[in-house]
C-alpha cells in the first residue's frame, strides 16, 4: 500500500520544488498525505475535462504540469471553474500535484523529452541554473568533530550529487582566553587554554543557511563557536531551461517539420516555422513551453533551428533577423505532453506495479479550430 505522502516524496526526488521559480506555484494543491494511491492521471493541464477523466478512471491522485493557482487566490468556492475543480477532486477522493518548472529544469525534464521526439544527442542545457552554495568552516574540539558533522548532515549540509554528510577535516591546536562573564566549556576564566580542534567544511545550499547554523550551534560545545560562512561562485549545473544538441539524423528544415507532425500530438494550431526550408539542419535547439527569450541562447549554443511554443510576432522576426536560426512554433499543450510519459516512469520506477501511472489521453490545447485564408496567397509556399 502506497500513501500519497510517500508518492509526493518520490516525485520531488526527480523534481525538487525548490529548482521551481520564485513566482511558481507547484506542489500538492489537495489531498491527505495519508490516503492509500493506486492510481495516478498524468496531464499538462487541471481543467474540468480531465478532473472527470481522472475520477472515471478511480485515480486517487491527478498530477500535472500546469498548477490550477498560479496566482493568490482567498476562495476555493464552486462558483468559479478552477472552485469547481477542487471540490469535485476532494469529492472524488483525488488528490492534485503540480510540477511545473521544477519540471522545466529538471534532467531529465520537459525539454529533454521533446528533445527525444526529435532524436537529439548530446544535449545541454540551453540556459543552464546556477547554484548557490555556501561553505560552512567551523572549529570544534576533535572529540566532537563527528557528532557536529552528524547534526550539519542532518540539517541538510554536505549533500553533493547523489552523496552526502560530505565533509573535510584538519587538525590542529585552537587558542582562547575566557573573559569574566563567559562559562567556558573548556578551561577557566582569566586563563589562557589550547585545545586540539578539528576545521570541518561542509557545503550547503543557500536556502539551508539558517538551518544549518542553528543545527550547528546547538551541536557544537562551545559557549561561541569560530565559524566562517563563505558564499561561493554561482556556477552553471546541468539542469536548466531548453535543451540544445546535434540531430541524429541531419534533416532539411521542411523534412524536419513534417517529422515533427507525426512525433508530436496534433492540435488545431498545427506547426508552423520560418526560415530556408531546404536548409539542412544538424544542430537543433528545443524548449518546452514558452521559451521565445531563449532564440539568442539557441544561436550562440550553435543551433541552426529553435523549436518553442508560443512565439510573438516581434520575437520570431528579430530572432531571424538578428540570429539568423530557423524557428518552430508548435502548440504550448504539445511541446509539454510528451514529459507527462517521463513523469510516469518516475512513479513506476519508484513504486512498481502498486501504482498504475496513466498519461491523460485528451487534448487540452485551449485552439481548437483553425480555418485556412483563401483571400491570400502566401508568397513561399512549401513544396
Amino acid at each position: 500500500m502506497v500513501r500519497l505522502g510517500e508518492l509526493v516524496a518520490a516525485v520531488d526526488a526527480a523534481y525538487d520544488p525548490t529548482w521551481a521559480e520564485p513566482w511558481d506555484a507547484v506542489g500538492l494543491v489537495c489531498g491527505d498525505p495519508d490516503a492509500e494511491v493506486s492510481r495516478v492521471l498524468l496531464a499538462v493541464d487541471p481543467v474540468a475535462a480531465v478532473v472527470t477523466e481522472a475520477l472515471d478512471w478511480g485515480a486517487q491522485l491527478l498530477l500535472t504540469h500546469h498548477p490550477l493557482y498560479l496566482r493568490a487566490t482567498t476562495s476555493v468556492a464552486a462558483t468559479s471553474a478552477k472552485g469547481r475543480v477542487v471540490h469535485d477532486l476532494i469529492r472524488g477522493g483525488c488528490g492534485l500535484l503540480v510540477v511545473h518548472t521544477n519540471a522545466d529544469v529538471a534532467r531529465p525534464g520537459v525539454s529533454d523529452a521533446l528533445a527525444d521526439r526529435l532524436g537529439m544527442k548530446d544535449t545541454q542545457p540551453l540556459a543552464a541554473s546556477t547554484t548557490t552554495l555556501d561553505k560552512l568552516v567551523v572549529f570544534v574540539p576533535t572529540t566532537h568533530a563527528d557528532p557536529l558533522i552528524d547534526a550539519l548532515s542532518a540539517a541538510g549540509a554536505g549533500r553533493l550529487g547523489a552523496y552526502e554528510r560530505c565533509a573535510w577535516t584538519a587538525t590542529g591546536i585552537g587558542t582562547f582566553t575566557p573573559l569574566p562573564g563567559a562559562d567556558p566549556a573548556v578551561g577557566a576564566v582569566g586563563e589562557r587554554a589550547s585545545v586540539e580542534e578539528t576545521r570541518v567544511e561542509m557545503v550547503l545550499q543557500r536556502a539551508d543557511r539558517s538551518n544549518v547554523l542553528r543545527a550547528m550551534r546547538a551541536a557544537h560545545p562551545y559557549e561561541e563557536p569560530a565559524y566562517d560562512v563563505l558564499e561561493l561562485a554561482a556556477l552553471p549545473g546541468d539542469r536548466g531551461l531548453g535543451r540544445v544538441g546535434d540531430l541524429v539524423e541531419p534533416l532539411p528544415l521542411n523534412e524536419l517539420r513534417r517529422r515533427l507532425s507525426k512525433s508530436l500530438p496534433a492540435t488545431a494550431g498545427g506547426i508552423r516555422s520560418a526560415g530556408d526550408r531546404f536548409q539542412v539542419i544538424t544542430r537543433m535547439a528545443v524548449c518546452g513551453g514558452s521559451g521565445g527569450e531563449l532564440a539568442g541562447a539557441a544561436a550562440a549554443a550553435g543551433a541552426q533551428a529553435f523549436l518553442t511554443a508560443d512565439l510573438r510576432h516581434h520575437t520570431a522576426s528579430e530572432a531571424l533577423a538578428d540570429h539568423g536560426i530557423a524557428l518552430i512554433d508548435v502548440a504550448h499543450w504539445a511541446t509539454e505532453q510528451p514529459w507527462l510519459a517521463h513523469a510516469a516512469r518516475v512513479i513506476t520506477d519508484a513504486f512498481g506495479t502498486t501504482v498504475e501511472a496513466k498519461v491523460s489521453t485528451l487534448v487540452t490545447d485551449p485552439w481548437t479550430y483553425r480555418a485556412e485564408p483563401v483571400s491570400w496567397k502566401i508568397s513561399t509556399p512549401d513544396a
